[in-house]
């Protein structure tokens, strides 16, 4: 998978935040050589944040964002500040935009002081150099004066970006826990909700991940693992699954083959799984009435046997043996109060990046809401959490 085709969840989101008629369009238009956003001299032109992805070497694949003024006015103005401030959630470098003929203001000290409290790095970047006589830096260094018409300081923005790429916390999807030359088998099961010609986004980087670290990949549907089994010469080092197929999978895979699935490795990779697995377990002490809310961090056309709308509501009712409130959300349709929910139970967030998916597992410890994974969910009401994590020891010891 080659940088063009980088997903967006793991992808530097560096979102571009101030006041309206800033120059943050323009900015974002200079860094990118291309028109990505609307450019107007009438205030507010932005009304929704705008996304562009590319590559700024050596920083890599980047998300660039760019945001509604900050100081928009009227009901609208008010929601488009609201999503603004969203946008911080997925934010990795931020880039306050401060309009030179102004100066710095309340507005992006109120912008700063909200960066500090989420402990985002970020970049002070006067904009319409051009139109001011002269000027100083005041004693920042993190301001970097640029004019996004002559393109005076856009380069020197793209060094102090690279400057500010975030350390690399997350774990990775698989390569951490195999060996050069192990064999590894992967089950696929190919059903009306696969994508037609394609896998998955978690499957693809799972087979790429294993490749980067010279293992023997063999992937299969789950009707034919089986057979497969019976055939192979040689025993495979580990089996991972799709977590919709976790019961057949488990019944047919020996037990002395490691076996998990590519929602466990995705909430890991994110650095969700601990808390999935501590929240699992309100699964069981689910009572009549109680509220569910399943979410994805995606959106798609659903299927007949969706697994978020279908499958997953027909095994906690199979499981609790309650009747249940069940409520969906998907996209960036996460709720912001979720107190009325007794649990959530997220996607592996593929779609996400890290720093989005661990605001909303944060956004519900903070509310005493249990949340927990697709797929710890599933292995739990199968009875084989367990066996699931046995590739996690260290993991596995959180199990009740």
């Amino acid at each position: 998978m080659g940088m063009n085709e980088t997903p967006s969840g793991e992808r530097i989101h560096i979102g571009f935040f101030g006041r309206r008629n800033a120059g943050k369009s323009s900015l974002v238009n200079a860094i990118t050589g291309q028109t990505v956003s609307i450019v107007s001299a009438v205030k507010g032109t932005t009304t929704d944040p705008v996304k562009k992805a590319m590559e700024i070497l050596p920083l890599g694949p980047v998300m660039l964002i760019d945001t509604p003024g900050f100081d928009d006015v009227g009901v609208l103005g008010k929601k488009r500040i609201e999503r603004t401030e969203a946008v911080l959630h997925q934010t990795d470098i931020a880039v306050v935009v401060v309009d030179a003929t102004l100066g710095m203001t309340d507005l992006e000290k109120k912008l700063i002081e909200l960066i500090h409290k989420k402990n985002i790095p970020y970049l002070l970047v006067y904009n319409k150099a051009d139109k001011v006589i002269s000027y100083q830096k005041h004693g920042d260094d993190k301001a970097v004066y640029v004019s996004a018409v002559t393109r005076e300081g856009v380069e020197e923005v793209k060094q102090r970006l690279i400057q500010l790429k975030p350390k690399e916390e997350d774990y990775p999807i698989v390569k951490d826990i195999v060996t050069v030359g192990q064999f590894i088998l992967l089950v696929v099961p190919i059903d009306t909700a696969a994508p037609k010609g394609r896998l998955i986004l978690p499957q693809q980087q799972t087979i790429r991940e294993l490749l980067d670290a010279q293992c023997t990949v063999l992937v299969v549907q789950d009707v034919m693992l089986e057979a497969t089994l019976k055939k192979l010469q040689y025993k495979v080092d580990m089996v991972i699954t799709d977590s919709q197929v976790f019961s057949l999978v488990a019944q047919v895979t020996p037990v002395d083959i490691p076996m998990t699935s590519f929602s466990i490795l995705m909430a890991r990779h994110k650095g969700f799984l601990e808390t999935a697995i501590r929240g699992v377990e309100k699964i069981r002490h689910l009572q009549n009435g109680d509220n569910v809310l399943i979410s994805e961090g995606c959106t798609h056309h659903r299927q007949c046997d969706d697994i978020g709308t279908v499958k997953l509501p027909r095994w906690i009712a199979e499981f609790t043996g309650k009747k249940l409130h069940i409520h969906t959300s998907s996209g960036n349709e996460f709720p912001s109060c979720l107190d009325q929910y007794d649990v959530i139970i997220h996607c592996g967030g593929c779609m996400l990046n890290s720093r989005e998916l661990q605001h909303r597992m944060e956004k519900a410890t903070r509310q005493g809401v249990f949340i927990t994974n697709y797929g710890t969910a599933i292995a739990y009401m199968k009875g084989i959490l367990g066996r699931s994590l046995s590739v996690f020891p260290e993991l596995q010891k959180l199990i009740k």
